[in-house]
């Protein structure tokens, strides 16, 4: 089970959330607003975070920002607000999934494993034989599927769970083309209700760590009408 750090300040969300969470065996440390969640997330250490957006003073955004400058820890952003822009707005901050409340406790443990599965992408990443000696290269960028370290040109990238997983599932096998579907099933482990967004949204932030230009891009380039493959080729 995960140590969650839930910043909110609804106080009867938090008390639902905790006590749902402390059911299935979770430890969980609770925050009422931005500042106070950035602080005891240094001091408590946890797993994932799951992030209400409407929070006093700093917005959740500017905390789900602030938390993705330094640190690979998953985000689930647990919010009432359910319209596209503010979906896609959480999932570019650097989000890992976006969950619209009222959310029963089911849905919500199974995205919580979900998002976790992804801390450790390389038991699932790919094909390649994990036995297989030394990182991969693919041009300039470096993919080490037992260390999951990332890097370019020697410095190491600092991905999201999320941005790694795709990775390492996209250089599994180089120059094949997945659907948004398929990608959505196989790296997020479920559908997001049919929403592809969560794929654009994610690929335009690994984007913008591995490419040199990533209105050009060389690693992850677009198949239109289909969806997106790992080059170059």
């Amino acid at each position: 089970m995960a140590r969650v750090l839930l910043i909110e300040d609804d106080p009867a969300v938090q008390r639902g959330v905790s006590l749902a969470l402390k059911r299935r065996g979770h430890e969980v440390a609770v925050a009422g607003s931005g500042e106070t969640g950035l602080l005891t997330l240094e001091r408590h250490r946890p797993d994932l975070v799951l992030l209400d957006l409407m929070l006093p003073n700093m917005s959740g955004l500017e905390v789900c920002r602030r938390i993705r400058e330094s640190k690979r820890i998953p985000i689930i952003i647990l919010s009432a607000r359910g319209d596209e822009i503010d979906m896609v707005v959480g999932l570019e901050a650097g989000a890992d999934d976006y969950i619209v409340k009222p959310a029963g406790a089911e849905l919500l443990e199974a995205r919580i494993r979900a998002v976790l599965r992804r801390v450790a992408p390389a038991q699932d990443g790919g094909s390649r034989d994990p036995a297989d000696a030394g990182p991969e290269r693919h041009a300039d960028l470096t993919v080490d599927r037992t260390t999951l370290v990332v890097a370019k040109h020697g410095t190491e990238l600092p991905l999201a769970p999320s941005e790694l997983k795709l990775l390492l599932f996209l250089t599994a096998t180089p120059g094949q083309v997945y659907s948004r579907q398929q990608l959505l099933e196989q790296v997020w482990e479920h559908s997001f209700y049919g929403d592809v967004r969560l794929v654009d949204a994610c690929v335009m932030r690994l984007r913008a760590r591995i490419e040199d230009d990533p209105r050009k891009p060389v690693y992850v380039q677009t198949v239109r009408g289909f969806g997106y493959r790992f080059g170059p080729l």
